[in-house]
């Protein structure tokens, strides 16, 4: 796990360097507005970015309603991908929500995406289901994720 980058809360003003991470992650990219009615208007939305070097290198968002988080998107620059950075940004996220009152944790990914499958299966997170064509632009089958907060913050992180 990377150590050498800064993860706070997402402000409005980072939003233009959170598209142009989203836009070249994405076939279905987030456009600004919604970021910022994401950051502005959803009481249940926290989202957060790793900063080095004051550049955002990636970021991720969740809702936490009752006991669940629902990780709604994660994503790292081209450049910084493949060092640690997603595994040290939905670590932070597992934590903070967990300490907010998360019991659990639930994603979607691309059935496609093994790269980010590994990583979600390496924090615990173990396959539930499929959503067909859940990714509209691609006509892509969602892989249902989850992982209990209670089991996996006992552990011990390798």
């Amino acid at each position: 796990m990377k150590t050498d980058g800064s993860i706070r809360k997402m402000n409005i003003h980072d939003i233009p360097q959170v598209c142009e991470i989203e836009q070249v992650s994405f076939p279905d990219p987030w456009s600004a507005q919604t970021f910022y009615q994401e950051l502005t208007q959803n009481p249940f939305a926290y989202y957060w970015v790793l900063v080095q070097q004051e550049r955002i290198i990636g970021y991720l968002g969740a809702w936490l309603v009752m006991d669940e988080a629902q990780i709604t998107n994660i994503a790292v620059r081209s450049s910084e991908r493949g060092q640690g950075w997603g595994e040290t940004l939905l670590w932070h996220a597992m934590c903070k929500l967990r300490k907010l009152g998360a019991e659990k944790m639930t994603l979607e990914v691309r059935a496609s995406n093994h790269q980010a499958q590994a990583l979600y299966q390496k924090l615990g997170f173990v396959s539930v289901g499929i959503r067909p064509k859940f990714y509209k632009v691609c006509s892509e089958d969602a892989m249902i994720m989850w992982v209990s907060l209670n089991e996996k913050a006992n552990r011990t992180r390798d």
